[in-house]
């Protein structure tokens, strides 16, 4: 009689199955390498992972956890709907931590080519709304009113199809990435199938994650405008309290979310469910050296991709920044400034240099997620 195996996926056990039909979960992408599973007549407790069923994957060992695999967390099903669980045996002693960012560009050039395809789905919009209204601006024989109107409508097109390709690039970096941490390969349109079926989810916290980011900082930089603009001593005073508070609330809620996208996806779990795990997991490791626990390793990964993005966005633009910033101390009229910055960039056409630039960061904005992919798999071992 064949051999029949239980499957464990957050807390509920499926089975028993062969391992005909395991391969037809696998094919569904139900199961993966690290989902718990034990053969049905054994009595005892043994649980191992579906990567040491016989016949069923053949890999490698996870290279962000090496020899813990059987105390790994499970891996997320794409785009099932089932949940997934974490694996019951935790780890005891945590091995040495990888390095994040050597991790990360491995994963990152072994699978360029899917990771340049999900950058597509911002590079695209972005590519189009630039060349398409610069043609629409210089068109000969076309009212001006016309074209304008025509510009506007196909930028907010493109913006609409951004806003709404994100939450699945964001499900599907984390996909990529968790299969290839664990010695996979996957193709490009199975992520996109996967990714898809995420969207309501990401979507959803995604607004929330990022509509309180935009609101801080929105309230930040009126803080700062006050300060600028107070006359008297209490004002000022004020205005520094309430922005130190600003930056606390900011901090506080950054520790929060520091693993959202991964929980989402990776542990396929609610909205409450990801960010109470997101703010445990970011809280961990209190035993370890500052350094090696998540929130400051999350943090400075965050940080290094921060002034990467400055550095190339400040940098071409710096010297026409800085010829606006000496009028802006001169003129007495600000109105006037800005619209001869309006007309100065209508007249320069598309900025090939700038446009490149942007779309080099579209690039390497995977890296970004890469990183705290594997930076969650260490975390989740550590526990």
């Amino acid at each position: 009689m064949a051999e029949q195996w239980i499957i464990r996926v957050q807390g509920k056990e499926y089975g028993p199955a062969d391992l005909a039909t395991l391969r037809e979960w696998k094919a569904d992408g139900r199961v993966l390498p690290a989902n718990p599973a034990q053969q049905a007549d054994v009595n005892e407790a043994h649980w191992k992972t579906a990567g040491d069923i016989p016949g069923l994957f053949q890999v490698e060992p996870p290279p962000v956890q090496g020899p813990a695999r059987n105390q790994r967390s499970a891996a997320y099903t794409q785009g099932s709907g089932e949940p997934k669980e974490i694996s019951d045996q935790k780890s005891k002693s945590r091995p040495p931590s990888r390095n994040i960012l050597v991790e990360t560009f491995r994963i990152y050039f072994r699978g360029f080519f899917q990771f340049f395809c999900l950058s597509l789905l911002s590079i695209v919009p972005i590519v189009c709304a630039e060349l398409t209204s610069r043609f629409i601006d210089t068109a000969p024989g076309v009212n001006v009113d016309l074209r304008s109107l025509v510009a506007v409508a196909f930028g907010l097109c493109m913006l609409v199809l951004r806003l709404v390709l994100i939450p699945i690039y964001i499900a599907g970096i984390q996909i990529l990435t968790a299969e290839f941490a664990t010695g996979h390969r996957i193709g490009f349109f199975s992520v996109l199938n996967a990714a898809v079926k995420y969207w309501p989810r990401v979507a959803g916290l995604g607004l929330f994650v990022y509509g309180v980011f935009f609101l801080l900082i929105l309230f930040a930089l009126g803080i700062a405008i006050m300060v600028v603009t107070s006359a008297t001593l209490f004002s000022i005073v004020l205005a520094l309290g309430l922005l130190a508070f600003q930056v606390w609330l900011f901090g506080r809620f950054f520790i929060n979310v520091l693993f959202w996208q991964q929980f989402t996806v990776l542990e396929n779990a609610n909205t409450n469910e990801a960010l109470r795990e997101s703010r445990r997991l970011a809280r961990s490791g209190r035993d370890l050296p500052w350094y090696q626990r998540p929130l400051w390793r999350g943090a400075l990964i965050v940080s290094l991709w921060v002034a990467f993005v400055l550095a190339i966005t400040i940098t071409p633009a710096w010297p026409m920044l800085r010829d606006y910033f000496v009028e802006l101390t001169r003129t007495q009229d600000p109105q006037a400034l800005l619209q001869k910055m309006n007309a100065s960039l209508q007249t320069h056409g598309v900025n090939y240099p700038v446009l490149a630039l942007s779309i080099l960061q579209r690039i390497l904005q995977p890296l970004l997620g890469i990183a705290f992919v594997v930076l969650y798999l260490d975390s989740r071992q550590a526990e």
